[in-house]
């Protein structure tokens, strides 16, 4: 190890700043730095020269906190008991209840490894860690006062994943003000858990179910199809994300709320701030006491806020659903899944409040996820061209020049499914597994080790996919390893193979898990199918991730989208339809009916008359006149013309 020190003077201060940078060798496993351990700690000592003495004298919280901090060091350096692994929240030996010890860094006093894992890479400083400790089987550690164990090991997971005694989960400080214990997600392992996950498996999650909605992800599919190309048209280049985050939210509100909302904008502005809350760093979740005096991201302020704006907004639905069944008694095939909660009766029926974190929950965990999972399908496409090739061809083989790729085509593309099964395993959307588990009693483990009762327990998903001792050149995207003709192996990725989990096993596996994979080919698929896609030179696609509540790119994808010729273009049911001009000022007093086709695009109505494409912003009134310039035989050069349009509740039904 070199140590480097510097001085300096910081004249405006008048103050003498001391700082020690160390320079550690570093070696590579999993094509990743290795990460000190115990060395970390070195930052206490700098915290005066950090803050600077003038301003530590006057500041009574930097005073307590480097007083406490002091405390804790001492304590932490002449702990009794031996040992140590784990850190401050493994004393007395707890990590060696088993015959065999879990191993573990002792990380920093008060904190554990809170420094260390406060950044968007968690689970790749853990994996280094773990491997650096030959700990990856398990491997103990401090979150402030939580103690905490993470496995980096699929036999292990497997084991951890379908035990009963790890059917619980540790709820956030966050989670808990957005009444996400009373959801699906938190709810202890118990009678209510396990009728909310009857009720969601039967009416939202069953093949029928997704069957069922397939003509509704079709239509919004093909809105986003639209939306793409006309970005594409106006900027040279295509942001994907919001796309694929609006066709989300469009899905996930028809198939729980029965469909879209014109609140849809607040909507998805609540999600948004959910994500960004419960993403956040708390510092508050494993030091209590700490938001007394230091809340950076105002976490308990803006749950305060997003928390009744949600009751309203999910409380208006559901006075609207009760008097929509009023008068229509009974379940039909069209309900949705708010209908269905209002129907339980008895010892199943649910309050309102549980009703509402329940819907809450739906809408905010089907969200960002498929559109986050498909961002990395498309970057991963675009940055491997002979990949993206590839699967054109089995498209044009299977779908040949249809307007659209449908379910009963993609079941039909093995190598489709082969690219998603990669991205899952190079880019896991939950490398820890979203949310932790907790143990409920003492648990005594196949090799030896016992982790505690009230022990935050996680699987390190990303840390197996990119074990070279799993996988083949782990670090390079190959989705030919899941093609059987090619030598690859048909692997289940929806909990039955550990080594590539993606959404958890056992009694808290994603109960999405099929709808998510059904959506998230069915959009990669027509995204290929219309569009060949490049890098924009002006925005290389950048693959560094960030862990928020799932993985997501850094830099959100922007690529060059260059629709392919020959292609029917995609019609949108929801917006293309016939309207009619009731007047016409070309001769005025004489009434007539055209039926023309429109479509909307930002605000904009387009419709196709007289051989030509006429735009009209909506405004009230609607003007019109030709995009290409050309005279056109109206007595003014902006002729209003009201214009009657509407578009039905069930878009598949004829005008």
């Amino acid at each position: 190890m070199h140590v480097r020190t510097s001085i300096y003077t910081n004249s405006s201060a008048s103050s003498l700043h001391f700082f020690t940078s160390f320079h550690f060798s570093e070696h590579y496993n999993m094509g990743l730095p290795s990460t000190s351990l115990d060395t970390s700690w070195w930052c206490l000592f700098t915290l005066p020269a950090i803050a600077g003495t003038q301003n530590l004298l006057h500041n009574p919280f930097l005073v307590i906190l480097t007083a406490l901090l002091s405390i804790g060091l001492l304590a932490w350096a002449f702990q009794r008991g031996g040992g140590g692994g784990g850190g401050v929240a493994w004393r007395n030996r707890r990590n060696e209840m088993g015959q065999v010890p879990i191993p573990g860094p002792k990380g920093v006093p008060v904190f554990g490894l809170l420094f260390s894992l406060n950044h968007g890479q968690p689970h790749r400083t853990l994996a280094s860690m773990a491997s650096t400790l030959t700990a990856t089987k398990l491997m103990a550690f401090s979150l402030g006062s939580t103690p905490a164990v993470i496995t980096s090991n699929a036999d292990v997971a497997r084991e951890i994943l379908n035990s009963p005694h790890f059917a619980d989960r540790p709820v956030k400080q966050s989670a808990e003000s957005l009444m996400f214990r009373r959801a699906m997600g938190f709810a202890p392992n118990a009678p209510y858990w396990r009728l909310l996950r009857r009720v969601a498996s039967t009416h939202l999650f069953s093949p029928r179910r997704i069957l069922a909605h397939e003509p509704r992800r079709l239509l919004h599919c093909a809105t986003m199809l639209r939306d793409v190309a006309h970005e594409q048209r106006n900027r040279g280049f295509v942001r994907l994300r919001k796309h694929l985050q609006d066709a989300a939210l469009n899905d996930v509100m028809d198939a729980v709320f029965g469909g879209t909302w014109c609140e849809v904008e607040e909507v998805r502005e609540m999600v948004r701030e959910g994500f960004e809350i419960l993403g956040a760093f708390n510092w508050s979740d494993y030091v209590p006491w700490i938001s007394f005096f230091y809340d950076p991201l105002r976490i308990r302020e803006r749950c305060l806020v997003l928390a009744p704006r949600v009751k309203k907004f999910v409380k208006r639905v559901l006075e609207e659903h009760r008097m929509a069944s009023s008068s229509n008694k009974g379940l039909s095939g069209d309900s949705d899944f708010v209908d269905v909660l209002l129907s339980l009766e008895g010892d199943d029926e649910l309050q309102d409040d549980d009703i509402i974190a329940v819907l809450w929950e739906m809408l905010f965990r089907g969200t960002d996820t498929t559109a986050l999972l498909t961002e990395w399908v498309m970057a991963e496409l675009v940055l491997n061209q002979q990949v993206q090739t590839k699967l054109r061809d089995e498209l044009d083989r299977v779908v040949g020049n249809k307007r659209e790729v449908t379910n009963s085509d993609v079941i039909k593309l093995p190598y489709l499914e082969a690219i998603v099964k990669e991205t899952l395993r190079v880019h896991p959307i939950g490398p820890l597994l979203s949310w932790a588990r907790l143990s409920t009693s003492d648990v005594q483990l196949s090799n030896g080790m016992v982790v505690p009762s009230n022990t935050t327990t996680m699987v390190n998903m990303w840390a197996i996919t990119h074990d070279p001792n799993v996988w083949h050149e782990p670090l390079v995207f190959r989705p030919e390893r899941f093609v059987k003709s090619e030598g690859g192996v048909e692997m289940d990725v929806r909990g039955v193979d550990l080594r590539l989990a993606p959404f958890g096993a056992g009694r808290r596996v994603c109960p999405g898990r099929n709808l998510g994979l059904a959506t998230v080919s069915l959009w990669v698929a027509n995204l290929a199918h219309h569009f060949r896609w490049f890098q924009d030179t002006a925005s290389p696609v950048d693959l560094t991730e960030v862990l928020k509540l799932s993985s997501e790119m850094k830099n959100p994808l922007k690529a060059v989208a260059v629709p392919r010729h020959g292609l029917k273009q995609p019609r949108n049911p929801w917006t293309d339809g016939p309207a009619y001009i009731t007047q016409c000022p070309i001769q005025p007093g004489k009434k007539f009916r055209q039926k023309l086709v429109f479509s909307f695009e930002e605000g904009t109505l387009w419709w196709h008359a007289h051989n030509d494409w006429l735009r009209a912003t909506v405004y009230g009134a609607i003007y019109i006149y030709p995009t290409n310039n050309t005279p056109y035989p109206f007595p003014k050069p902006h002729a209003e013309i009201p214009v009657i349009f509407g578009i039905k509740r069930n878009p598949l039904q004829s005008f």
